[in-house]
């Protein structure tokens, strides 16, 4: 007889379910997905559902840091500081034990609110009271601070100034908010960027420095 599924104790269980390490019905497997089930990367349903979801119609009246340019030109020319910042971003994500897209979402405004402080000649960086996007704002920073100087060293000159970080990461931003799928445990942008990342995150040495050049 088969058994009933460990959420709702109701449906039969159709699955077996890695994020509650139990066996689970599809309504359930849907409906809690992400939001109150924390699911691994690697489940199947996970993956599959990601290729099906439709995601939220974007607000106009949301889209972030809607007074900063990133032009066309900017993607192309400076597509090594962006994927060194969503590398970056990645690592952070994955290295801090819990963390969802709302963390990165918080990390990243306090991110932009420190570089536009920065190229204002008036320096002042606030971190982000949740933990865990505080703790993402300083790997980030940290990184990107950190491969600047070692570019600058290597090559002889700045590889990029503060106004260009700030604009990487206003783009980081609204890539985010595309994929968001505004749920609760949510990590399709996380996701996404552990898929573009992924023979770089297999290899021995993860300096944003060898971070592929191509766009995201």
């Amino acid at each position: 007889m088969s058994s009933l599924c460990e959420l709702c104790e109701t449906r039969r269980a159709r699955r077996a379910c890695p994020g509650i390490h139990g066996q689970i019905c599809s309504v359930c497997c849907g409906t809690e997905r992400e939001v109150t089930v924390n699911c691994p990367f690697e489940c199947e349903y996970l993956q599959e559902a990601r290729r099906y979801e439709r995601l939220p119609e974007p607000d106009p009246d949301k889209w972030p840091s809607p007074d900063i340019e990133v032009s066309d030109d900017f993607l192309v020319n400076k597509a090594r500081l962006i994927n060194v910042a969503a590398y970056s971003l990645l690592e952070a994500a994955l290295n801090i034990p819990g963390v969802v897209d709302a963390d990165v979402r918080e990390a990243l405004a306090s991110l932009v609110r420190t570089y536009r402080t920065l190229i204002s000649g008036l320096y002042y960086e606030t971190l982000p009271a949740n933990p865990l996007a505080a703790g993402i704002h300083r790997e980030v920073r940290q990184a990107l601070e950190n491969t600047r100087r070692r570019l600058r060293e290597r090559e002889g000159i700045t590889p990029y100034s503060d106004g260009e970080v700030l604009i990487a990461l206003v783009y980081l931003q609204r890539l985010l908010y595309l994929y968001d799928n505004e749920r609760l445990r949510g990590r399709a942008f996380i996701d996404m960027l552990r898929r573009r990342f992924q023979k770089h995150l297999e290899r021995t040495s993860s300096s944003p420095l060898v971070v592929p050049s191509s766009g995201l």
